[in-house]
């Protein structure tokens, strides 16, 4: 169906409104939810799943809102395989322009015995009626074997093989519970192409838990392995560890086009944007050292670094930070920087030193830097104010600076 020498169009398919706002801490108005809504669309993505409508009225209202009022995404609402769930999810996205239900039931022995106490046979059955019913609703319908990854292969093709009879028109994979590697996820894949009867027609998807760190990396082993649909959140957020985070696999994929031969609609330089709204909604932001958009990815302390950086930023940057929405790289200074990053940073101050004040300032800032985790600007007015008057003192040059 596809091969990786082609330029696939890949889907991307946003559940912060939904998993994402599963994670502790997450929760969202409606109205914060419709406002995030109108920005995952400027960002590109092609599904959004509003919610879940049948987990209360408020996110039922929600969903409904959202499919009102925002254009562009296929509105999807998730549903067990569960009448009432169906029946609510299809109310829920009937004013969307596009529309999806999400249908999900356990594949593995595990869930099946000790959560939905019902046999193999028992869940075939079910997926094929609540897989048929959402299909007379509406024309795309999703069905996702819950902890698939976890699940007996044999077991995991037949469920496949009747969602797609009776009208699935993606499948997803989900790793529930973040337990795959990158090379076993692929395979499976794979082997769910080769094996499924009418897997052709379809679209497979990725939806990746982050419990041992591998959600992004499962999630572009998909892709090689021929998924043409990932589902993923902003700044990564979800169930306990998180989702696999849209901003990585979009930045991966474009840094890595050569690897990756798929075209999305995402706007990268909106990526900063939305994840900037999506921390001030929930309240807390990314880690520093989260990738893309956390507060470090584009700051250089080391002065090796920052020498390279001011050389040429293509030395310690694989992205340019304007790429993705940021507004510009950070010089930061502490004990690690260097001369060269020091005299870059006065410059911009208004300060431009000879290479004897320069030689002061540095000892100075050195000195500085081992008593505090980091010299702010204040710090080095301060600096070379102190230089200025206390040279004749010390027998020191004054530092001069411009006008």
């Amino acid at each position: 169906m596809n091969t990786e020498a082609q330029m696939d169009r890949l889907y991307f398919f946003d559940t912060t409104l939904r998993d994402g706002e599963q994670s502790p801490g997450c929760s969202m108005t409606s109205e914060e939810k419709l406002s995030l809504a109108h920005g995952l669309a400027d960002l590109g993505v092609d599904i959004l799943e509003a919610g879940f409508a049948v987990s209360s009225d408020g996110d039922f209202q929600s969903i409904a809102a959202i499919a009102k009022e925002v254009r562009g995404p296929r509105i999807a609402s998730l549903a067990r395989a569960r009448r009432q769930d169906i029946e609510l999810a299809a109310r829920s996205v009937e004013a969307a322009e596009r529309s999806r239900i999400h249908v999900f039931l356990a594949s593995s022995d595990l869930h099946l015995q000790y959560k939905l106490k019902i046999s193999r046979n028992e869940a075939l059955a079910q997926v094929g009626e609540m897989v048929r019913l959402a299909r007379g609703y509406v024309e795309d319908v999703e069905f996702s074997p819950e902890d698939a990854t976890r699940s007996d292969h044999d077991f995991l093709c037949e469920m496949v093989r009747v969602a797609i009879e009776a009208g699935a028109t993606t499948i997803n994979v989900p790793d529930t519970v973040g337990y795959t590697t990158p090379d076993e996820y692929g395979d499976l894949f794979r082997m769910l192409r080769s094996r499924v009867p009418g897997a052709e027609k379809i679209i497979f998807s990725s939806h990746c838990h982050n419990d041992l760190g591998l959600a992004v990396a499962n999630s572009l082993a998909a892709v090689q392995a021929g998924v043409r649909q990932v589902e993923c959140t902003i700044n990564g957020i979800g169930e306990r560890a998180g989702n696999a985070a849209l901003e990585e696999i979009a930045a991966a994929l474009h840094v890595r086009a050569d690897r990756y031969k798929v075209e999305s609609n995402i706007v990268l330089d909106r990526i900063y944007g939305v994840s900037q709204q999506l921390a001030s909604v929930i309240s807390f932001a990314p880690s520093p050292n989260k990738a893309v958009v956390g507060s470090n990815a584009f700051a250089h302390e080391a002065g090796i670094h920052q020498h390279g950086v001011l050389s040429n930023p293509l030395t310690y940057e694989i992205m340019t930070p304007e790429s993705v929405g940021v507004p510009g790289n950070r010089m930061v200074l502490g004990k690690h920087s260097g001369r060269r990053a020091m005299a870059h940073r006065l410059s911009l101050l208004g300060y431009e030193l000879s290479a004897a004040d320069l030689d002061i300032a540095y000892a100075a800032f050195t000195e500085l830097a081992d008593r505090k985790k980091a010299v702010y600007d204040q710090d080095l007015i301060n600096l070379v104010s102190h230089h200025r008057r206390h040279h004749d003192l010390v027998g020191e040059l004054p530092l001069a600076k411009t006008s």
